[in-house]
């Protein structure tokens, strides 16, 4: 992700700037927690790293950006172990603990995808910011879209699932103890994606473990969501005709802000409340031969399942459709969806891995035989009380002051943003409106993708501090917004939005994310591109 470009700026900045009242720890506190006993848990490393010397591991997908932001790391305790709660489990976890200037916070780091590896970057970011610092391969070693690990290994499925979150979590925060000689005063998780669904599982199953959650596009719904998925891939491959070539995702994209851009008062490329927007994709239809411009009748019919959702044998609504608008774009339609193949986009290796590896336990199993009634069936039978973070009773959480702050992309590509919605109005119903809203918020951020991307404002700390805004910014910062509502009962309001130029890391655009239901709405004067010019109000 483009997170990478400005994380070696934010280390700096925040390492340079770090203070703390916490004493340092002792020269041999670190190699002391080689001897620390926990149930299940056998530590392989305890080792000092000094200021900028982590050598980078190796592992997947890792860019020079992100090796670089290692050379800016203040020296840290470095603890590595092996938690096996079942007998099929070899779940890897990390804790980095700052030898001084330790904040007395621990922040948690999740996952994306199917997992497989330990969020060194996360890891990184927290400790130049003075967290201590846990996370996890979640039990396996994988590349993130790869669910080859799970075949025929239930156990592993739980640990992915829930299981080695929460034991990281309770194990890094007894090394904390041990390495500081005190209990962190507060913890907190902010992930997005799977780390969206990880999130919510400790929300629901974990009440104790974090005082603070942010979590972005939660990919909770796991069972009906990869169901859709599969939905999707015959959709798009019911004949040779129906696949949409990435190369159609231009005029897709011009024809839907042709029809929706202008709802919010100002055409920007940015389709601020893509609800309202009635997008037919019959209009696209090609008058003459085939082209680049429009749509066949057969993709016409494939867009149509795309935005409409996937349903049961009866009509029953199984996981909503994806929201017109922001389709262009290295993290848009194109990687997610469409593929550069029929078969090669990331929803249908997703949908068809989680199918055949965790559901049907075959390696050959065929998604062109599947049928949403028995499939998902068995999909919820065999594996959603260890997937899905479904549950929208919050009240063990809440009632201990337990603070969440949910956000997603309106655009995403990858998990429908109704979903969140979905969830969120579940909550309110289930734990009732004044405690759910005394505790909880929802941001959907108009123009933006899965987690980030997209011609919309996409830095709002969901990560942690933005180079816009600098460190503790309730204002620009949905994390700090958080750490604030927890530690100083102030609720965040509107927070503010940025896009930023990649070589600057200036913001080019500001623009409002408003408390859902609000959405905002151009003044009608005023710089497009500055948050001043727009104003949060109900939806129409």
């Amino acid at each position: 992700m483009k997170r990478y470009v400005w994380l070696t700026f934010i280390l700096a900045t925040v390492a340079m700037t770090a203070c703390s009242q916490e004493p340092a720890a002792k020269p041999d506190a670190c190699t002391a927690l080689s001897k620390l006993s926990l149930p299940d848990t056998i530590i392989t490393k305890a080792e000092r790293i000094e200021a900028g010397a982590f050598p980078p591991p190796k592992a997947f997908g890792r860019t020079s950006a992100e090796i670089e932001t290692y050379k800016h790391l203040p020296a840290f305790c470095r603890v590595a172990a092996t938690l096996a709660p079942s007998k099929d489990s070899d779940i890897k976890i990390e804790v980095w603990l700052p030898v001084s200037g330790w904040n007395g916070k621990f922040r948690g780091q999740g996952n994306g995808g199917f997992a497989g590896e330990i969020s060194y970057d996360h890891l990184a970011y927290s400790v130049a910011q003075g967290y201590a610092s846990g996370g996890t391969d979640t039990g396996h070693s994988a590349g993130g879209i790869d669910a080859s690990w799970a075949l025929n290994h239930p156990e592993k499925v739980i640990d992915f699932g829930n299981r080695a979150m929460h034991e990281m979590t309770v194990k890094s925060k007894s090394i904390v103890e041990a390495f500081y000689g005190r209990a962190p005063k507060h913890s907190y998780l902010a992930a997005c994606s799977d780390g969206g669904r990880e999130a919510l599982m400790e929300a629901q199953r974990f009440p104790a473990d974090y005082d603070g959650i942010l979590a972005g596009a939660p990919a909770n719904n796991w069972t009906h969501l990869l169901t859709n998925a599969v939905v999707n891939a015959q959709a798009l491959t019911a004949t040779p005709a129906s696949y949409i070539s990435p190369s159609k995702i231009p005029a897709i994209s011009a024809a839907v802000l042709a029809s929706c851009d202008k709802s919010d008062g100002v055409a920007d490329g940015i389709v601020s409340n893509p609800r309202s927007c009635k997008f037919d994709p019959a209009a696209m239809l090609c008058k003459g031969a085939d082209a680049t411009t429009c749509l066949t009748a057969p993709q016409v019919a494939a867009m149509k399942t795309l935005y409409s959702g996937s349903h049961d044998s009866t009509g029953k609504l199984v996981f909503p459709g994806y929201l017109p608008g922001s389709e262009e774009g290295p993290n848009g339609w194109g990687s997610w969806i469409f593929g550069e193949t029929p078969t090669q986009s990331a929803m249908y290796l997703f949908g068809t891995g989680f199918f055949s590896n965790m559901v049907y336990d075959d390696s050959k199993w065929d998604y062109k035989s599947f049928t949403v009634d028995a499939g998902l069936k068995t999909a919820m039978d065999k594996t959603s009380q260890a997937l899905d973070s479904v549950n929208p009773d919050l009240k063990p959480f809440l009632r201990r002051g337990g603070k969440l702050i949910l956000y997603h992309g309106w655009n995403d590509p990858a998990i429908s943003a109704l979903n969140t919605i979905d969830y969120y109005e579940a909550a309110l119903h289930a734990n009732g409106a004044s405690e759910t809203k005394s505790s909880v918020r929802l941001y959907m951020a108009p123009g933006v993708q899965h987690c980030g991307g997209g011609p919309g404002p996409d830095s709002f700390g969901q990560f942690g501090s933005t180079p816009s805004s600098g460190p503790n910014d309730p204002a620009h910062d949905m994390y700090s917004a958080l750490e604030q509502w927890v530690e100083q009962g102030v609720a965040p309001g509107t927070i503010i939005a940025s896009k930023l130029d990649n070589t600057s890391h200036k913001a080019t655009m500001t623009r409002p994310l408003c408390p859902y239901p609000q959405i905002a709405k151009y003044k009608g004067s005023g710089d497009t591109n500055d948050t001043a010019s727009f104003a949060c109000v109900a939806p129409q």
